[in-house]
């Protein structure tokens, strides 16, 4: 947890990335779709800057070596997802410039209480229960429980009658027409921005210490 308000001039990454990440859930909501433009400049620049704190910028506790490794861990933690069909390719890509920018801000391996490693693990864990709230909201909206009942069943029987992940994909990729669609990049960017608040203590520009009269 940090005392310091997350709307800093010494958080400025935080910053850049979490205005990147409200772009990709904008964009995804409208098309459907997070685009390569977006995607590919916040992994390419979150490297960027891990070169540059080893060069002795100071803008974080990571170097080159945190920011891929975040980009990494992001891409591991939504490829099973990704494998079967279940999320988009712009969606892995959302999340490894998420791990990018907080891997070269945070450090992976700095000893600290919250390391980068934590931050983006976690976040991910709050995008999924949110994609899960949001997708309740959507069946009980629309009502269709019985359709939605079958895809599930059929997804469970994919997993564990079928011969490979490739296999698995083809079948999710032919029941997508009969999906209600959740562009996941929205409780994924809910997920980021929520636990790095949550991290914060809810304090944003340091008004709820001085709320309380804290120093």
């Amino acid at each position: 947890m940090f005392d310091k308000p997350l709307i800093s001039v010494e958080n400025w990454p935080v910053l850049v990335v979490c205005v990147g990440m409200l772009a990709a859930a904008i964009i995804d909501w409208w098309k459907f779709k997070v685009p390569n433009k977006l995607t590919f400049p916040l992994i390419i620049t979150g490297w960027l800057l891990g070169l540059a704190n080893n060069c002795g910028l100071g803008a974080g506790e990571g170097g080159f070596g945190s920011a891929f490794a975040g980009t990494a861990l992001g891409f591991a933690l939504l490829l099973p997802v990704y494998a079967i069909g279940g999320m988009g390719a712009g969606d892995v890509k959302m999340t490894m410039g998420f791990g990018s920018w907080i891997g070269a801000f945070y450090g992976i391996s700095t000893g600290a209480d919250v390391t980068a490693a934590d931050i983006i693990f976690w976040a991910f864990c709050w995008g999924v229960i949110a994609g899960g709230v949001i997708g309740l909201v959507m069946i009980l909206v629309r009502g269709q429980f019985q359709q939605n009942a079958q895809h599930l069943r059929e997804i469970l029987g994919d997993m564990f009658k079928s011969s490979g992940l490739g296999e698995i994909a083809e079948k999710a990729n032919n029941r997508r027409p009969r999906w209600h669609r959740l562009p996941y990049g929205v409780p994924l960017c809910i997920g980021f921005l929520g636990y790095l608040v949550y991290i914060y203590n809810f304090n944003l520009l340091g008004w709820n210490q001085n709320l309380w009269g804290m120093p």
